[in-house]
């Protein structure tokens, strides 16, 4: 179960993962040794899995970002979910329960690179039967 402080801990940490332990024992009224403590039990239930670097894709030449709806054959769910991690250009993949029976987001470097992602590298694994890109315009939150 957990407490306003861990709370807290949490909020500091996914706002900046490189958040010094002493600057949020200061927030917390609490030694930094209590914090350690508490963010090695965060880390060791699985409430804190990792910790990452948000990039911008832009700033890497990625100038089309896309949540791209991926439908397959009931059978091919898992092979082609796995099939879209192995590629670089797939950033993340989610087996969803909405419009589509998977979600990849995925960067190209422009309008011809995500047409030949979709079309020749998506579009044709075995089991493929819809791919629906949706361009980000913005990223709000």
């Amino acid at each position: 179960m957990l407490d306003e402080r861990d709370n807290i801990i949490i909020e500091m940490l996914t706002k900046d993962a490189r958040t010094p332990f002493t600057e949020i024992a200061k927030v917390l009224g609490i030694s930094e040794t209590a914090v350690r403590k508490r963010v090695k039990a965060l880390e060791e239930a699985g409430v804190i899995k990792q910790y990452t670097v948000v990039v911008d894709p832009s700033k890497l030449g990625y100038n089309l970002v896309s949540l791209t709806g991926v439908d397959t054959l009931p059978e091919k769910i898992f092979d082609v979910a796995s099939k879209l991690k192995e590629f670089d250009f797939v950033r993340e993949v989610y087996l969803t329960s909405g419009d589509h029976m998977i979600m990849a987001e995925v960067w190209a470097r422009d309008g011809e690179d995500l047409s030949d992602i979709i079309s020749n590298k998506i579009g044709r694994l075995d089991g493929v039967t819809k791919v629906c890109p949706a361009i980000i315009l913005e990223k709000l939150k």
